[in-house]
């Protein structure tokens, strides 16, 4: 899910951390975080985003993800390495089974736990596509999946280095995208299908 930029780069921790609680407790129902030192925020999704996702859970699903080895959850907060009190909220993650095991502080996981981050595309979506993509190569997390709604595809960004995922490929509709069998099985896409579960009007 998108996100604006609602703070300057900081680095003193308790200051963006005590920050992002004023902010959560005056915006209920916003998701906040705090990637490269900077505290980003998104309103609720509307319904489309939330067809997308649906329509993302059910093929993770019947592939055999969501078992005693792997889960498939939404909205789980992934602990950043690439500045002070950082953490990001993708949309839907495929997440070790223990994951409780790799809890850090409030309510986010060592990125070691995750295998495959995902995120739909809203009206920020420079936010997904850049920013998001760096902190999640940064923290090693193997795979990365952006729903670009805004241009009708689909990016699945693999083989972290640094803070940049060294393959990045685009898919567009009419395709049927294999991700990687290192998130615990195979798991096909129809780009097509995905996209239009999210092509009702949306607001900007």
């Amino acid at each position: 899910m998108s996100a604006a930029v609602v703070g300057q780069p900081r680095t003193d921790e308790p200051s963006l951390l005590n920050a992002v609680d004023k902010i959560m407790a005056s915006y209920p129902g916003y998701r906040v975080e705090i990637i490269g030192g900077q505290i980003l925020m998104a309103p609720s999704p509307e319904a489309s985003h939330a067809l997308v996702l649906t329509g993302l859970v059910l093929p993770f699903a019947a592939a055999g993800l969501h078992c005693d080895e792997t889960k498939v959850v939404q909205n789980v907060s992934i602990w950043l390495p690439d500045g002070p009190g950082g953490f990001a909220t993708p949309d839907l993650c495929v997440v070790d089974a223990d994951i409780h095991d790799h809890h850090i502080e409030r309510n986010c996981y060592a990125s070691a736990a995750f295998r495959l981050v995902l995120e739909v595309t809203s009206s920020h979506w420079r936010t997904d596509l850049q920013t998001k993509s760096d902190a999640y190569a940064d923290a090693d997390v193997p795979v990365y999946v952006v729903v670009d709604r805004e241009h009708e595809r689909l990016h699945v960004l693999t083989d972290p280095k640094d803070d940049t995922y060294t393959t990045h490929r685009i898919h567009a509709p009419g395709e049927i995208v294999n991700l990687p069998d290192s998130i615990g099985a195979t798991v096909s896409l129809d780009v097509a299908e995905i996209l239009e579960a999210g092509q009702s009007k949306r607001t900007p």
